[in-house]
């Protein structure tokens, strides 16, 4: 599925959740690139692939979480 065009203003917010979503996910990432590295080709499904798939559900979540924070600090009045 192509990615829908973006206006300006949504291409730079985009470039920033990207870099708030790497930042946050290094270490997941890290662990997986570790984790596929150390795995034979006779091993890569099975424990690995979920394990593997672990690390992608909480790069989601993690990415999730960036994207909220940035909803709900954009959203707040003036105290």
């Amino acid at each position: 599925m192509p990615s829908p065009a973006l206006t300006p203003a949504q291409a730079a917010e985009a470039q920033a959740l990207a870099d708030a979503s790497r930042a946050a996910t290094d270490a997941e990432i890290e662990e997986l690139a570790r984790t596929l590295v150390t795995t034979d080709d006779r091993h890569l499904f099975g424990a690995t692939e979920f394990k593997v798939r672990d690390l992608a559900h909480k790069i989601a979540a993690k990415a999730f979480q960036q994207h909220l924070a940035r909803k709900k600090a954009a959203t707040r009045g003036p105290a």
